[in-house]
Parts: structure tokens; sequence; C-alpha cells
């Protein structure tokens, strides 16, 4: 088992921590990323199953879930025993948006 990810959610993962270490402190940081990584660990091991995304399975699309922490939205598929992260977003990004940019590819 493994989580990759991929490098649209790696670039959006770093510019959140550029966007929180100029807002927050770096102790918020670290504990904002601790719960993403410790969130995907549980996805990864199968102790946590996300929900389908509304967006997605209304046009019929329900193989990708989220996942939250208390700052964040993960968008991921599993393929095998393996975790792809296609998306992390704040909770006050336009999520709709990013999700057609990252997922939809528009």
């Amino acid at each position: 088992m493994a989580v990759i990810i991929l490098p649209d959610a790696q670039a959006q993962l770093l510019s959140l921590q550029d966007y929180m270490l100029k807002s927050w402190s770096q102790s918020d940081w670290l504990k904002a990323e601790d719960e993403i990584f410790e969130k995907l660990e549980k996805i990864d091991a199968g102790q946590f199953n996300g929900t389908v995304i509304h967006e997605l399975a209304s046009v019929g699309i329900q193989d990708f879930k989220n996942a939250y922490t208390s700052h964040h939205k993960i968008v991921y598929k599993r393929f095998g025993k393996d975790t792809f992260v296609y998306l992390i977003a704040s909770h006050k990004q336009d999520f709709p948006t990013l999700l057609s940019k990252i997922i939809l590819g528009r």
C-alpha cells in the first residue's frame, strides 16, 4: 500500500504551506500538516473511507472520495491497494473550481 500525492496536489500542499506560514504560526502549520498525513495514513490502511463527491456523483463518477481535516479537504481515489491524492485544498478555497481544474482537466 502506498500514498501517491500527484504533482498538482503537491503544488497545492506547498501553496497551502506558504499561505499558512504567512498567516498563522509554524506550529499551526505543522499541526495542520500532521492532520493531513494522519488522515492519508488512515485512508491508505483502510481505517477510513471518505465520502463520494456530490459534484462528481451527479454526473455518474463515484470513485473519487472526500476526506476532511479541521482545515483542509482531500480528494483521492484508490487503485488497488494504492491511494492517489488529486487535491488538497483549504476549506476556504473555491472547491468546485479547483475540482474541475484538477479532476476534469478544465
